[in-house]
């Protein structure tokens, strides 16, 4: 694994490569950090260039204190410039929870520069706006969006040396059977320890102003799409997406409709994992991503 930075976008962006060939690049979600692909870059790279960065406001990239700065302009823009700093003209994109609506606004936007991509866990953006305003099963299970985009947040996650993201996050996968080590835990607590690390993620929550209905009267959904056609909406590359079934935050209902903006879409289903998939089932994800890689 070799570490790197790039100053692009008006941020200095540090990010991970490991391997040769044709490149992969991992998005993570929140609260992540690289590392979190770790697994799979040790198997994807044995045949594949796989990139995996700290996104803007995580671990060693920058962190811009200012809200607007998170707007998902930004976050698809970073990617675009950090392919073009590593001249890589077109990639393939595997991603995750917030770095999957990520991931699917880059490639919508930046269709001529994907080949193939991978969502886990995570619908198209407009059919997640959907189920946040219409769905009141997955409106409950987002409940934790109020929070996150609260004032308190901050304190929340990371109070009693991150009890809570440690629960959440690091105990809940090893309850699924993620095989973390000490020296696993201890780096993840470390990207969380990082100066403006926890509001950094929590701000991409604030800017998309992302949540089911509020007490204020606002209908719930996001800003991800704003300014797009809704013909822009449609993905035509192949795309894979992979389900661990017992996800509580990212509930099944969102897949329904999916293949009118993904036409050439493919479903792998885990239904014994939950929303920390990559933790808990690290070889069968990598064999799902090598074998739709490998495919016609």
């Amino acid at each position: 694994m070799e570490h790197h930075y790039a100053d692009i976008n008006g941020i200095r962006m540090h990010y991970v490569t490991h391997g040769a060939g044709e490149p992969i690049l991992f998005i993570h979600g929140f609260p992540e950090y690289w590392g979190a692909w770790k697994k799979l870059m040790l198997e994807l790279g044995k045949d594949y260039f796989v990139i995996a960065p700290d996104m803007r406001g995580y671990n060693l990239t920058s962190k811009p204190k200012e809200v607007e700065a998170y707007h998902v302009k930004h976050l698809v823009e970073d990617l675009r410039a950090l392919l073009e700093h590593l001249k890589i003209s077109r990639s393939n994109i595997v991603s995750q929870d917030w770095g999957a609506l990520v991931g699917w606004s880059f490639v919508i936007r930046h269709p001529e520069m994907v080949s193939r991509f991978t969502t886990i866990n995570i619908t198209h953006p407009a059919l997640f706006d959907r189920e946040l305003r219409e769905n009141p099963r997955q409106q409950l299970a987002a409940q934790y969006m109020h929070v996150f985009r609260s004032p308190q947040a901050e304190t929340q996650i990371s109070g009693d040396d991150f009890a809570w993201a440690r629960q959440a996050v690091l105990n809940d996968a090893r309850a699924h059977g993620a095989a973390l080590s000490e020296d696993d835990m201890a780096e993840w607590v470390a990207s969380w320890k990082q100066p403006g690390g926890v509001t950094g993620g929590l701000n991409y929550y604030r800017a998309a102003k992302m949540g089911p209905p509020d007490s204020q009267g606002n209908p719930g959904g996001s800003n991800l799409l704003d300014g797009l056609k809704p013909e822009q909406y449609v993905v035509d590359k192949p795309v894979l997406f992979i389900h661990g079934e017992q996800d509580t935050y990212l509930l099944k209902d969102g897949q329904q409709g999916i293949e009118k903006y993904a036409p050439r879409i493919t479903f792998q289903r885990l239904p014994d994992a939950t929303h920390w998939v990559v933790l808990e089932k690290p070889r069968e994800v990598s064999q799902f991503i090598r074998d739709f890689m490998r495919a016609t």
